[in-house]
């Protein structure tokens, strides 16, 4: 079975969001130590790198949207909804995350809330996408 371009750039974001976590996880065994950070640390422990708290901010943000963007997805597989433009804007939407991941973790507001707009606009047509209105 062959996955369609919209499934495999679902593939992409769900593997790049499932990566997040690495380079703040080792600033926290960098800033507390191997064994306290690997046991389960209290929520309202803050990194001391701001950029590792930013990096946690943005992993969350892409986790609260892919729960919207993937069952989009998934229906457009589903109900065969492709098109150009989907498979366009599935391509988007990776980049769009990548790109507001890194502004986010290097506090480039300008950047990032662009690249945020980017990505809830592709949610936007992909469900336009499904109720056939584009």
């Amino acid at each position: 079975m062959n996955l369609s371009s919209e499934l495999i750039w679902l593939c992409f974001i769900t593997l790049f969001t499932s990566i997040m976590w690495i380079p703040y996880i080792i600033n926290r065994m960098y800033e507390m130590g191997a064994w306290p950070a690997l046991y389960n640390p209290q929520p309202d422990i803050r990194p001391k790198a701001q950029w590792a708290m930013r990096m946690m901010r943005a992993h969350e943000n892409a986790i609260e949207n892919l729960v919207i963007f993937a069952p989009l997805v998934i229906l457009i597989e589903i109900t065969g909804s492709h098109s150009t433009i989907t498979e366009f804007a599935v391509v988007l939407y990776f980049y769009a995350r990548l790109v507001h991941f890194c502004a986010f973790t290097f506090a480039i507001p300008l950047i990032r809330v662009p690249a945020f707009l980017t990505g809830f606009s592709v949610q936007v047509i992909l469900g336009l996408s499904l109720l056939k209105l584009t």
